[in-house]
């Protein structure tokens, strides 16, 4: 079955599309690569996106659902047309759409108590009238109804696609927020572990667009962060962060490590007179450390760790990452035959094969679901499903 895997992190940079041929059920099933394509937010959208997350109105998130619902089905029809396929060819389109906000832990209400909630959006009735596909989306919401945090779900696909029948991996996604998935030797969902490990591309972007005032949005490759000195006395602030040392499962987002995070570390960085490259340096550090706390959380030993998404091209972080767990060895997606910044996309299509499929597509033991579920919203496309 071919399906168009869709993605925007919470970088809110722009949207990821992977196109999969996958079979098979269970521990048999494969997927093979066929096209990628990122097609990147203008600079206006995404300042848009990452404002609504914070302090949207209704009529703002509402508009934003409709328009990203266009740049999602554009990313779909790219990634068709650059495999030299028709819509017709392709089954399935899984989405994640944009997270604008994420409440795992819930907000209490009168008589009912705590109430988990997470908000994406990329209308997929959008999606599924444009490219003619049926189009599965909001895939985290019936994990959290089931008792979990809707987060993370990519553990399935690193579970399924990533496993190796002698080395346990610990496979870390470096998006806007970092997570682990532990896959023991052998593969199987049995005994997978995975939790969001806090801090990556999020802060380092935001310092960024904070201190040059707009004209840089990134770290480009890591560089500014290679000069810098890591600053132990704030480094240590930050290992402190009380998320690090909660026990999963645990899920975040800018809701913690967002603008209020940024303001306060530029005014550290005043108060202590450090450089833009210490600061940098000390949070790349920073990054490093917290996937490194995920040991404390994993029984099993750890063979080899794979990396994956936007952060592998900061060259700092990637540097630390090698120090923090030496000696075992850190390699790449890539070195496995997987594009590191596709990846999500992918996962996001092997879950709407499984809903299509009947097979659940959360890890109770990883979102802290009461049980497994089917996950999300069915919308037919063209007519067939």
């Amino acid at each position: 079955m071919k399906v168009v895997g869709l993605m925007s992190g919470t970088s809110g940079d722009g949207v990821d599309a992977a196109l999969v041929d996958i079979s098979g059920r269970g521990r048999s099933l494969k997927a093979r690569m066929l096209a990628t394509e990122s097609l990147a937010y203008p600079r206006t959208l995404q300042m848009r996106i990452l404002t609504a997350s914070v302090s949207g109105t209704v009529a703002e998130i509402c508009h934003l659902n409709a328009l990203l619902g266009e740049w999602f089905a554009n990313a779909a029809l790219q990634v068709i047309r650059q495999a030299k396929l028709r819509p017709a060819d392709v089954a399935l389109i899984g989405s994640h759409g944009q997270t604008v906000h994420h409440l795992p832990n819930g907000i209490q209400a009168p008589g009912v108590g705590a109430i988990r909630s997470t908000l994406q959006i990329a209308e997929p009735a959008v999606i599924a009238e444009r490219t003619g596909i049926t189009t599965i989306a909001n895939f985290r919401p019936r994990d959290i109804a089931a008792g979990g945090q809707g987060a993370p779900l990519t553990p399935v696909a690193h579970a399924l696609l990533l496993k190796h029948p002698r080395r346990a991996r610990l496979i870390v996604n470096l998006g806007g927020i970092s997570n682990v998935t532990y896959v023991p030797r052998g593969g199987g969902q049995e005994g997978v572990v995975a939790f969001d490990t806090g801090p990556a591309n999020m802060v380092l972007d935001g310092l960024v667009n904070r201190l040059t005032n707009g004209r840089f949005l990134m770290d480009r490759d890591g560089k500014l962060a290679a000069r810098g000195k890591v600053d132990a006395r704030l480094l240590g602030k930050l290992l402190a962060h009380p998320f690090l040392s909660k026990r999963p499962p645990k899920s975040t987002g800018r809701e913690v490590f967002g603008p209020a995070l940024i303001d306060e570390l530029v005014t550290i960085q005043k108060q202590q007179g450090l450089s833009i490259e210490d600061l940098l340096a000390t949070c790349s550090m920073w990054t490093a450390k917290a996937v490194g706390t995920a040991r404390r959380w994993i029984k099993g030993e750890v063979d080899e760790v794979v990396v994956g998404g936007g952060g592998i091209r900061n060259r700092a972080i990637m540097a630390h990452m090698a120090a923090v767990f030496a000696p075992v060895p850190v390699a790449t997606f890539d070195a496995l035959g997987w594009e590191s910044k596709a990846f999500e996309a992918v996962a996001f299509a092997v879950l709407a094969y499984q809903t299509a499929t009947g097979q659940w597509g959360n890890l109770p033991a990883v979102t802290g679901a009461k049980h497994p579920v089917l996950l999300g919203t069915i919308v037919p496309g063209g007519g067939r499903w």
